[in-house]
This record gives structure tokens, C-alpha cells and sequence, in this order.
């Protein structure tokens, strides 16, 4: 067997020893290879040793990965402006074309709901089915400017985070304009709703701890607090914005979020995926080869955990299901 520490050393070594910019604006900035990694024992959660799967280091931008209701699970191609389903054998397809976005969910009527970054048309959409696209949001709207990544409740509410403008914002159920759900977060990020939506989960890329907020009937949001501290590695290459103690300009440590059945919640670190107890105790890292943007439990039970970034996507095959109540 091999053993999840021999990766971790390895996938941080290759992480950290790499120049972050290297000299010559001709030189792209450095990626590290992708390859399995191996996870340790979290009980509940994965057994030591499951495999974390490459499935491909050829893609152009990951981001918002979402279950689709047969099992297999779509992301956003941000770089090929296109949404890209990956089915059970690992074979890739375009879903929908013609959108640039960082955030997918669907509501309680089955529509995709999706931010659209493209210049020019930067709002939150229904893009799918055909025949019922609407604009939810846009920058005609007050106080929106911009969605990072979102989630819908039951009521078919829609949070998003706004990491320039520091707030979440939060789409009202009609669809019918939004209100700023919390604000004065340096830089929110990822964000998901716990199984039973009575709390709001909020990443923030440039703080030390995942943000967590009790959620009101009317959508809105209190009783703000520290949920979990996240599980920083330290270096001293260069100067950044990703939490302190860390140093990486090219991501942040604290990207994405999913939760499973059990409330426990997954953060997207720099370090691999962070999981935690739904007391905000940290339960294990699993390491992974590149930094990995956003993840998502899909496949038969929703027992697989998909997770991309930096151009690759892999799963793992987990011990607990992801979360059925929501795509994600």
C-alpha cells in the first residue's frame, strides 16, 4: 500500500519548491504535474489509501462542479467558455456552450441556475431548459457587480458571494432583485448551505477561518462566526493573498465548498481537500497533486467526490454520500 504521506511530502514539495513567476513575461506561470495521490484514514469518510483518480489534466479552466440528476456530473470550462459533463467512464462532452461561469446549482423546479462572468454579461442566468432562460440578476441591478460562486436553498433563493465587493449577496425566491445577505468578508469565495439550510457556509480566501452564518426564513443571515480555522501549510516564496502565513500568488486557500449526509463540510485548500466535522473540527487533508479549485459529490449514491483545478479533474471514491437533498 501506499501511504497518503508519501504524496502529501511530495505534492508540496512540488508546490512549494516551484518559482511562482518565473523571470520573463514570455514564460507561463508554473503548474505542477497532475497524479493520483493517495487519501489518509478519515474515518467515515474515505478508508487510507483510496486512490484520488486523475481522470484528465487537459482541460482549459475548471471550475463549479454540479451533480446532474443521472449521476454524472458537469462543470464549468471557463477557458473554452462552454459547461463540460464528465459521465461514469470518465468520457468528456459539451453540455451547454457560450458561458464563462465559476458557480452552478439547480433550484427546486430542476433549472440550472449559473453565473455568467463573460464581459459584458456579467449576471446570474437560468440557462437551462431551452425555453425557460431568464436573467435572475444583472449588472443593471442594484448592488450587484459580479458573482464568484453561488448556491440555491428550496425556496429556489439564490446565495452568492462577491469577492470584490467583500458580500454575499442573496437573489429573492420570485427572482425578483436581491439584497446583501452579509457583508465585510475580506474576500468571499466558496458557499454552501448545510443539509438542513439552517446554516450559510462562506469561504474566505484572504481570512484564516471558513465564515458560518444561522439563516432566517426570510433569507437573511446572523449570527456571524468562525466555523473552522483552516489547515494552512507555510512557506516564505513570495508575497500573496491567500490566507495568513501563505505565500502562493497563483490560488487561494480556500476555494470551494460541498458538504455531505452528515453536515461535515469540504473545503477546497491549498493543501488538498480539508474536511471538517459540522462542529468545525478538522477531521483530515486529503492532498491532491495541484491545487484544486471546487469539488462536488456525484455518481451512484453520490458516493464519489469529483474535484478539479488547474486544468484537472479526479475523483475518489468515498466511505459516506454526498448530500441528496441539493446538486450539491
Amino acid at each position: 500500500m501506499r501511504y497518503a504521506a508519501t504524496f502529501v511530502g511530495v505534492g508540496l514539495a512540488l508546490l512549494c519548491s516551484a518559482p511562482v513567476f518565473p523571470q520573463g513575461a514570455a514564460t507561463p506561470p508554473y503548474v505542477p504535474p497532475a497524479f493520483d495521490t493517495y487519501t489518509p484514514n478519515i474515518p467515515g469518510v474515505v478508508a487510507g489509501g483510496t486512490r484520488v483518480e486523475l481522470i484528465t489534466d487537459q482541460l482549459n479552466g475548471t471550475e463549479g462542479p454540479l451533480a446532474l440528476p443521472d449521476g454524472t456530473l458537469v462543470f464549468t470550462e471557463g477557458g473554452a467558455r462552454r459547461l463540460t459533463r464528465i459521465d461514469k467512464d470518465g468520457k468528456l462532452s459539451t453540455f451547454h456552450e457560450n458561458i464563462q461561469s465559476g458557480g452552478l446549482a439547480f433550484d427546486s423546479k430542476g433549472r440550472l441556475i449559473a453565473n455568467d462572468n463573460t464581459q459584458g454579461k456579467q449576471g446570474i442566468y437560468v440557462v437551462q431548459p431551452k425555453g425557460a432562460e431568464a436573467t435572475l440578476v444583472d449588472r443593471k441591478t442594484p448592488g450587484f457587480m459580479g458573482a464568484n460562486d453561488l448556491t440555491v436553498d428550496k425556496k429556489g433563493g439564490v446565495y452568492f458571494t462577491q469577492p470584490e465587493q467583500a458580500n454575499v449577496g442573496y437573489i429573492f425566491p420570485d427572482g425578483k432583485g436581491m439584497k446583501i445577505a452579509a457583508e465585510n468578508i475580506t474576500r468571499p469565495n466558496g458557499i454552501t448551505l448545510s443539509p438542513d439550510e439552517k446554516v450559510l457556509y462562506v469561504n474566505d480566501s484572504r481570512g484564516e477561518y471558513i465564515v458560518a452564518f444561522d439563516v432566517q426564513a426570510d433569507g437573511s443571515v446572523t449570527n456571524r462566526r468562525n466555523f473552522a480555522k483552516y489547515d494552512q501549510i507555510n512557506t516564505s516564496s513570495g508575497g500573496g493573498d491567500v490566507g495568513p502565513g501563505l505565500r502562493y500568488r497563483f490560488t487561494s486557500c480556500a476555494d470551494g465548498l460541498a458538504v455531505d449526509k452528515e453536515g461535515r463540510v469540504y473545503n477546497a485548500g491549498c493543501n488538498g481537500i480539508q474536511v471538517y466535522s459540522p462542529q468545525g473540527r478538522h477531521l483530515g487533508t486529503i492532498p491532491t497533486a495541484r491545487v484544486v479549485q471546487n469539488l462536488a459529490f456525484s455518481g451512484p449514491g453520490k458516493k464519489t467526490l469529483y474535484l478539479v483545478g488547474r486544468g484537472a479533474a479526479w475523483k475518489i471514491q468515498t466511505l459516506t454520500e454526498g448530500y441528496q437533498g441539493r446538486a450539491k
